[in-house]
């Protein structure tokens, strides 16, 4: 695996929780749909804790001044999720990103040049179809340092690509699994979210 990919795995125990939840087979629609949104909002707080950009302010309070850390408002942030599942993800994130744009038609063509990209891919198995997203915010000069992914699981083999193919990628998950079995299928993983989260949309839960 290429060195210049970071993955983050952070210890919490909500998120392990959360990722319970999912690879349960057992779990009911809405209920999985739940699970995919809290580690969407855990796993986006943890990627924006040495990302985001912020400054120290001086700021009156009611008994003098104070020393603080202020979010820089004039940095721009984009929020991709990749379609459908990833969707899940987003609707957990957004409660810590308030203030991102979001893009739910593909990559836009018009990122501006200081803008952060923030993915988010239910699971990544082989990688083959992330891969072309990333490819197409490299051609607009988005590199892996203006990037952070948030994916609920990863296998080891995704990951292989990713890191050789983008470089200074950091990805933020809840696990990473070694394989795939015969049909590319992520072992022992979270089933297929699109799947599993069709009942929740037809209203059969």
């Amino acid at each position: 695996m290429a060195m210049s990919l970071r993955v983050v795995v952070p210890p919490h125990p909500l998120i392990g929780h959360w990722l319970a939840m999912l690879r349960h087979r057992e779990t009911p629609s809405a209920l999985y749909a739940t699970a995919m949104q809290e580690l969407g909002r855990w796993l986006t707080y943890e990627a924006l804790r040495d990302w985001l950009p912020h400054r120290q302010e001086r700021i009156p309070t009611e008994q003098g001044e104070a020393e603080s850390t202020v979010v820089e408002a004039g940095i721009p942030l984009l929020a991709l999720p990749i379609l459908p599942a990833g969707l899940e993800l987003w609707q957990g994130g957004r409660h810590v990103l308030p203030d991102a744009a979001l893009c739910l038609d593909g990559v836009p063509n018009d990122i501006a040049a200081n803008t952060g990209v923030i993915l988010f891919v239910d699971q990544i198995s082989d990688g083959e179809g992330l891969l072309k997203a990333m490819q197409e915010l490299q051609k607009q000069g988005v590199d892996g340092r203006r990037i952070r992914l948030i994916t609920a699981l990863c296998a080891s083999p995704g990951l292989k690509l990713l890191g050789e193919a983008v470089p200074d990628l950091t990805l933020h998950t809840a696990c990473i699994d070694e394989s795939l079995n015969t049909d590319g299928a992520i072992v022992p993983g979270i089933g297929d979210p699109v799947q599993r989260l069709r009942f929740r949309s037809a209203g059969r839960d």
